[in-house]
């Protein structure tokens, strides 16, 4: 039984929910089911009770429909229920896992950040993840297809203590484990292809990695999997108390961000993003190519925001608000003082809001 739903039921899907699915969508009763895997009939009967209380949570009861409707559909009739082998070939479903588990890893990133949950509406095919900035107002920060918020709480990896009509999940204990699982996963994929020469193509869901030509060992970024840059120098207070960087520029340098993962940008496209590291090189930033994919809108707009900013500023932003390089590596590869990052890193999100404020500002004069 198990080996026919290896081939019609995605890997990311719990063992225990398989289980579920095969003995409420084909009859399997529990007894051939603990036989088949080699555990007791008691131990499977507790799996399907706890996922069968776990309906009352709608992504949860969404995903197993979902998941029922689209690999259980149509059985061939042979004895025992067991699902005809139907949906994708191994090795799509290897890379549509792949294509699960990067989406996860962007996601639950932000949902690591300090006041952040993921928000469900009814009968909507996207979420959001908002972030709490304080005075009642909230920042998104990520939009997130349903398919994959139902996926994450399927998992566990997300939880709701009160579902309603707007539902708010918020990364659970296990979620924050399989996180620091995925990230390793990332970096050891980056590490083993850097080895073995191999050029990695960047995504807005992966750890970078690098490799210094000035160094015999391999140089590699790394930062905090709970959030960016920018969030915790907005936590920093300033002498007179006030926030280091203000709810404003922390929305400026988001939404450069937001705009290089739309357009899943890499560290070089269909052009050079180089040009605007004005000390230091790219250093440890892989040469992905993404010529052809992503939003030509989103890119362009990336683009006249670097320009705008000029040498220097752009370098900083580009590094912290879109690599997510920390501020002491950051200064480091530029060569500036130590603790002159934060204060230009200021400069520029000052600039990059006064930019876009100037684009809401033509774009308000030519409608």
């Amino acid at each position: 039984m198990e080996e026919n739903m290896a081939f019609t039921i995605p890997a990311w899907v719990p063992e225990g929910a398989q289980r579920y699915l095969a003995h409420t969508e084909t009859g399997q009763s529990i007894r051939d089911i603990a036989r088949s895997v080699g555990c007791h009939a008691s131990t499977i009967l507790r799996q399907i009770r706890r996922i069968e209380m776990r309906r009352d949570d709608p992504l949860v009861d969404a995903a197993l429909q979902s998941l029922a409707e689209t690999h259980f559909s149509d059985l061939d009739g042979r004895a025992g229920g067991a699902p005809a082998v139907l949906g994708l070939q191994p090795e799509d479903a290897a890379a549509k896992d792949e294509e699960f588990n990067n989406e996860a890893l962007r996601i639950m990133r932000r949902l690591c950040e300090t006041g952040a949950v993921l928000a469900v509406a009814e009968e909507m095919d996207k979420a959001v993840v908002v972030r709490d900035s304080g005075d009642n107002a909230a920042t998104r920060t990520a939009v997130v297809d349903c398919r994959i918020a139902q996926a994450l709480a399927l998992k566990d990896w997300i939880s709701c203590d009160n579902p309603g009509r707007i539902s708010r999940y918020r990364i659970s204990s296990s979620g924050r484990a399989a996180l620091s699982q995925l990230v390793a996963e990332a970096e050891n994929k980056a590490r083993a292809r850097n080895e073995f020469g191999m050029a990695e193509a960047q995504t807005p869901f992966q750890a970078q990695s690098s490799q210094s030509t000035s160094s015999p060992r391999a140089r590699r970024i790394r930062y905090s999997a709970a959030e960016s840059p920018l969030i915790a120098l907005a936590r920093r207070r300033d002498r007179d108390g006030k926030p280091f960087l203000d709810e404003t520029l922390v929305s400026a340098g988001e939404r450069l961000r937001e705009d290089f993962e739309l357009a899943q940008i890499g560290p070089q496209v269909a052009q050079n993003w180089d040009h605007f590291l004005t000390a230091g090189g790219r250093g440890s930033f892989s040469t992905g190519t993404y010529a052809g994919q992503g939003s030509s809108d989103a890119r362009a707009r990336v683009e006249r925001a670097l320009s705008d900013l000029g040498p220097g500023l752009s370098d900083v932003a580009l590094r912290c608000c879109c690599y997510l390089e920390g501020l002491e590596l950051a200064e480091k590869r530029m060569g500036w003082s130590a603790r002159s990052g934060k204060i230009v890193l200021r400069i520029a999100l000052q600039r990059l809001k006064r930019h876009y404020e100037d684009q809401v500002e033509k774009t308000r004069l030519i409608g």
